[in-house]
């Protein structure tokens, strides 16, 4: 390894190439929501807002770089500063069906959002350092997301997503176990 390519370390938490910024969501795909669900809600992790994610509410649909059209099963829940989600495929292609075949239910991503900089500034600076896009869509037409294939290198998939600065939550489909007092709810789930 020629340690001239190394980033220069800056401080116990950040390297000269730091561009990753905060940790605003973990991600565990599963072949069953509802189950998946029903053991994080006995850990205390909820409620659950539920969507489906299919060509109707998510535009620009891309799988390994070609257009392509999915669908998943998509659930949120916050938890202190962190979002926790939940997909679950359901047809077409996609990275989280992938994951399943190759390893069955488990921890698939973790999102990050590099610290707010323009959207294509960041898909050049992970495609920059060999971290290909592997699936990409806009939900609700304005909410951009991207992952890269990370995961021979780190063991996981990072991914991207940038929200408007107007964005609020769609109502969900459903919720579980039940929908939060409406004077509480949060409609943005962002920290």
């Amino acid at each position: 390894m020629d340690l001239s390519t190394l980033p220069t370390v800056l401080s116990d938490e950040s390297l000269s190439n730091t561009m990753l910024g905060n940790v605003v969501e973990l991600c565990i795909v599963t072949d069953d929501h509802v189950k998946t669900m029903q053991g994080l809600t006995r850990l205390g992790i909820g409620p659950w807002a539920v969507y489906t994610f299919s060509p109707e509410t998510v535009t620009d649909q891309t799988y390994n770089g070609q257009p392509c059209e999915f669908a998943l099963k998509v659930c949120f829940a916050k938890s202190g500063n962190m979002i926790w989600e939940l997909m679950q495929p359901l047809w077409g292609p996609s990275i989280f069906q992938d994951f399943l075949t190759r390893n069955g239910a488990g921890f698939h991503h973790v999102a990050y959002d590099c610290n707010d900089i323009p959207w294509e500034e960041r898909i050049e600076a992970l495609e920059a350092r060999g971290f290909r896009m592997v699936q990409s869509g806009k939900w609700m037409g304005r909410n951009a997301f991207a992952f890269f294939d990370t995961e021979d290198s780190t063991r996981t998939t990072f991914e991207t997503y940038q929200f408007p600065e107007e964005w609020d939550y769609p109502e969900p489909e459903s919720w579980y176990p039940s929908p939060p007092p409406s004077d509480t709810r949060q409609r943005n789930l962002l920290p």
